[in-house]
């Protein structure tokens, strides 16, 4: 079935032909490494695990890669390595923030149920090819030497006359703007309000490497050449899908498109930009003044990562998605389902249905929709129950058995399983005298400790009772 998924640049949804099917190549904006990554970050690590999943699952997992880089030089990190290893050199205390940060991040999105990317570059093993760049882009006169730094100039790229796409082509914002809204410094140095920084001189107590274009004094790149380079090195000077939040777009993808386009004088960089929606807290930006910021981390204390994949997978992923406890609760519920009715059940192929709904810009609530009438379909057969499961499988659900889902439930609730357990043999014992009223007190300490009990028939045709948390 034909894919088909909505580009940025384009602002159209239009059908999905990889330059190369044995070799379909995305890349997504990763983490800066200097602090736990919060639900925003979330979000976007589930939507491209998601696309990545689709893809596999269309082309083979062989043929795919996916690129998400890992920036680990940026001021933020300074400032932590400085606050938390006062006395250890530099270099050294950056290099245990990023990578303990970095294994918090990797932690995190496993739990969310995100398959490893195929490359995680970091931006510090890539400044040949940032230097690489940046040489081009001076040697092109998109950019040029000021005061010991590199600066790119949209204007020169407007001026030339080629197949460039224009500057701000993907932002849909003009020049003037951008000047408004940009997040650029303003220095003398500049020629144009617009210029950005691809190289600037180190600071003493900065990392430092040696500088491109003829610059005598060490320094360190700026921000957006940084994924120009590892998109380059790792997918080529062009490829399939390049993904973000809402929120890169301008600039940092806009200044991304317009580097590597100058640098390799191409039309494009990526065939498709993809971009999910922003996230709010109960209908509130989230921010830290408000109360209302919670890192990855905070909300795995409370959740089970399979809650928080399906809470941000029930919102299309270009639409702002609102984090809710109950849409929470509600997805908990939901997935208490899944596991009971197809936890164990192995085999089985992804349901059509659902392949088609995700083949349609990763259109999830067509695919939950689908999912709760296979849901009703499981019981029918076994092969309904398996094709059930390899469908919630694909998804990135099920990572569990249905014993340990019920067993993380129940020490999750802080509930002894072996006092529940004798209880239930005590209720049994009174019903089997027919002291209903003690039996009835023992059902009611066990609802009060939040157990839910389920009276039946075994095989065998006598009462069995069996239990699970609320």
């Amino acid at each position: 079935m034909q894919l088909r998924f909505y580009d940025t640049l384009t602002r159209e949804k239009r059908p999905f032909e990889p330059i190369d099917a044995n070799n379909v190549r995305m890349y997504a904006c990763g983490p800066t490494v200097y602090d736990f990554a919060h639900i925003g970050n979330g979000r976007a690590a589930i939507v491209f695990d998601l696309l990545f999943r689709v893809l596999r699952h269309r082309y083979g997992a062989d043929h795919v890669t996916y690129v998400r880089n890992i920036t680990d030089v940026d001021d933020k990190i300074n400032v932590r390595a400085a606050r938390d290893y006062p006395g250890v050199p530099l270099n050294e205390a950056i290099r245990k923030v990023t990578e303990q940060t970095y294994r918090q991040y990797q932690d995190d999105v496993t739990a969310l149920g995100c398959l490893p990317p195929t490359v995680q570059p970091r931006a510090t093993e890539h400044i040949p090819e940032m230097r690489a760049i940046i040489e081009r882009l001076v040697a092109g006169g998109f950019a040029y030497v000021a005061e010991d730094h590199v600066l790119f100039s949209p204007q020169a790229m407007n001026a030339a006359d080629t197949v460039l796409p224009r500057y701000g082509a993907l932002a849909r914002r003009s020049l003037d703007e951008m000047i408004a809204g940009a997040r650029v410094d303003v220095a003398p140095y500049k020629r144009d309000a617009t210029d950005f920084v691809l190289w600037k001189p180190s600071k003493p107590d900065e990392p430092s490497w040696p500088s491109p274009a003829g610059i005598t004094a060490p320094g360190r790149p700026g921000w957006h050449i940084e994924c120009s380079a590892m998109a380059w090195k790792h997918l080529g000077e062009r490829f399939d899908i390049h993904g973000g939040g809402i929120d890169l777009v301008f600039p940092h993808h806009e200044n991304e498109l317009a580097q590597t386009c100058c640098a390799f004088h191409a039309d494009r960089m990526a065939n498709f930009w993809m971009h999910n929606g922003f996230l709010q807290v109960e209908s509130e930006k989230m921010s830290k003044s408000l109360g209302n910021f919670f890192t990855i981390r905070d909300l795995l204390a409370d959740w089970p990562g399979e809650v928080l994949r399906l809470t941000m997978l029930k919102t299309h992923y270009r639409s702002p998605l609102d984090w809710t406890l109950k849409s929470a609760e509600e997805s908990a519920r939901i997935l208490d389902d899944w596991y009971s009715a197809a936890g164990d059940a192995t085999g089985g192929q992804p349901a059509a249905a659902a392949v088609e709904a995700l083949s349609d810009d990763l259109n999830t609530a067509q695919m939950l929709a689908t999912l709760h009438a296979l849901r009703h379909q499981a019981n029918a057969s076994e092969k309904d129950r398996a094709d059930f499961a390899a469908t919630l499988r694909l998804l990135g659900f099920l990572s569990q058995t249905s014993a340990q889902w019920k067993g993380r439930k129940q020490q999750a609730s802080g509930v002894d399983p072996a006092r529940v357990e004798s209880l239930i043999a005590e209720r049994a014992a009174a019903r089997g005298r027919k002291d209903f009223k003690e039996s009835d007190r023992i059902r009611d300490e066990l609802v009060a400790m939040g157990v839910v009990l389920k009276d039946g028939k075994g095989a065998d045709g006598k009462p069995v009772t069996t239990w699970e948390m609320a």
